[in-house]
């Protein structure tokens, strides 16, 4: 009998306080594509951080091909054939798509050794796998000029070009749009057909069933499930990921908009947004949409200040209001949960509270110093009004979950008493089962008459919150659509490409 690609059994990990895997076991054939699954802190990127070298198990063994193999380093899993797509960019924000492709692995220029890189051949090489992926960018541009979503596809063409039998994917596709999904899953069939070993790490089940074999589940450090992907259903994934039946993926609202309180007027900048005009209502989500690159991160952006713009008015309860800064917004009532949280919402080294209390320092403080008793009450009461799982308020904010970061980001702007919350990608990144609570955070916003404009590349999640819909293409509105329950994603993407 031929020995499976990949075997890992006995795997555990153990930070202190915490068992991260206990006994973990997992297996992957040649040309399978294994979806492996699970909530934040299940475990899962502790496995795929100990296959591809950045962390060292407790116990456990790896096999490739039959032949144990100790995997110490990064370096050591990409000669044994790993590579591995992590959720956190590791990319030199400096250097163009192609040099942060071949980092480490450079094209010499007459062959290896000789100190000469050639650059024609590396740009050349990736543009291919670029194109592959169906990116939009030339292979030269600087990665701190691409956004979330281009930054991600150059991270999965970094990891095509070290030729790895076994692929590791991270999240992939959480940054990315519907069109670049469909590329990236034919890149995966084609790589399959060629006998590479796929483990795909998602939170988007509807992709599970498009793209992949087999299912292993993860729960608590441990295994809890897996089976053909063709024997288990949408229910029965979320039931042994959370361990319990979730009655609605999209919680329900009671409550009606009421009177107009946003009010955006032909707001500009450059060729990124033209023209752009909306109003928004108390108790109302209404949902920005279309392709990466159409303008709707760039919207939030202007309206929280953190761009300034050409053009345009906006207006909040009746009077005017001109963010030139992210300090001017938050005064005026409005917050930005963004796209990339950890790097432009949160401090990653303060701790929770820190990072809670930033933008309201001023009222924390009488005379330069913090009253740090009425900060923490005001912290205390955020995390169990939020349920932010945190050991403390001390906890540095980088070690909570992506699910429990969004709601510090999502705190801090409740305590500066926003009106009017920006949502950027809410859900990128964050499991089933911390959705549904964010989606309940959301309503619990809109029942109070805030306003709630939300990016998203997610379309079940646009169909599924929003009470209107705003498409955008090309820096402009290319459709509105007011029936949001007569809608599919069909007519979503008619409109995102018209």
């Amino acid at each position: 009998m031929t020995a499976p690609l990949l075997w890992m059994e006995g795997i555990a990990k153990a930070y202190p306080g915490v068992q991260a895997l206990a006994g973990v076991g997992l297996e992957l054939a040649r040309g399978e594509v294994l979806a492996l699954l699970g909530e934040n802190g299940a475990g899962k990127s502790t496995l795929m951080k100990i296959l591809g070298g950045a962390v060292r198990p407790d116990a456990g063994r790896i096999l490739i091909d039959g032949i144990e193999r100790a995997i110490r380093s990064p370096t050591e899993a990409l000669r044994a054939g790993i590579a591995v797509i992590h959720q956190e960019f590791n990319l030199v924000p400096a250097l163009g798509a192609a040099d942060n492709i071949f980092l480490g692995r450079e094209i010499a220029r007459g062959g290896a050794g000789l100190g000469w890189i050639d650059q024609a051949e590396q740009r050349r090489r990736a543009g291919e796998l670029l194109r592959r992926l169906g990116a939009d960018f030339a292979p030269d541009a600087p990665c701190r000029e691409l956004s979330v979503a281009r930054q991600q596809l150059v991270e999965i063409a970094k990891a095509l070009a070290s030729g790895a039998r076994i692929l590791v994917m991270d999240e992939p596709s959480a940054a990315l749009t519907s069109a670049e999904v469909a590329a990236l899953h034919g890149l995966i069939r084609e790589l399959r057909r060629g006998g590479t070993g796929i483990v795909y790490v998602s939170h988007r089940l509807e992709e599970i069933a498009a793209v992949c074999d087999r299912v292993a589940v993860l729960r608590d450090g441990r295994n809890v499930g897996g089976a053909p992907v063709a024997a288990v259903g949408r229910a029965d994934l979320i039931r042994m990921m959370v361990g319990r039946d979730l009655v609605e993926e999209f919680p329900r609202r009671g409550t009606t908009p009421g009177a107009v309180r946003l009010v955006v007027e032909d707001l500009a900048r450059g060729t990124a947004v033209r023209g752009v005009s909306f109003t928004a209502r108390a108790g109302e989500v209404l949902a920005l949409t279309g392709l990466v690159g159409s303008g709707r991160t760039e919207v939030l952006r202007l309206l929280f200040g953190a761009d300034r713009k050409d053009a345009g008015a906006i207006r909040l309860d009746g009077r005017r209001v001109d963010p030139r800064s992210p300090r001017a917004a938050s005064a005026a009532g409005i917050g930005l949960l963004p796209e990339d949280r950890k790097l432009q919402g949160l401090v990653l080294g303060l701790s929770v509270r820190d990072n809670f209390a930033l933008p309201s320092l001023a009222r924390f403080s009488r005379w330069g110093v913090v009253r740090r008793a009425e900060e923490r009450a005001a912290c205390a009461a955020a995390i169990a009004g939020l349920r932010i799982k945190t050991p403390r308020q001390e906890t540095a904010v980088r070690g909570l979950s992506g699910g429990n970061q969004q709601k510090v980001v999502l705190g801090k702007w409740l305590e500066r008493r926003c009106e009017v919350l920006l949502f950027d990608e809410p859900t990128r990144g964050v499991d089933v089962g911390a959705k549904v609570e964010i989606y309940r955070l959301i309503n619990d916003l809109t029942a109070a008459g805030k306003v709630v404009v939300m990016v998203s590349s997610d379309l079940p999640e646009v169909l599924g919150m929003a009470d209107r819909i705003l498409v955008m293409h090309e820096g402009r509105i290319s459709g509105r659509i007011d029936d949001v329950a007569s809608a599919t994603q069909e007519s979503i993407m008619e409109l995102a490409v018209a």
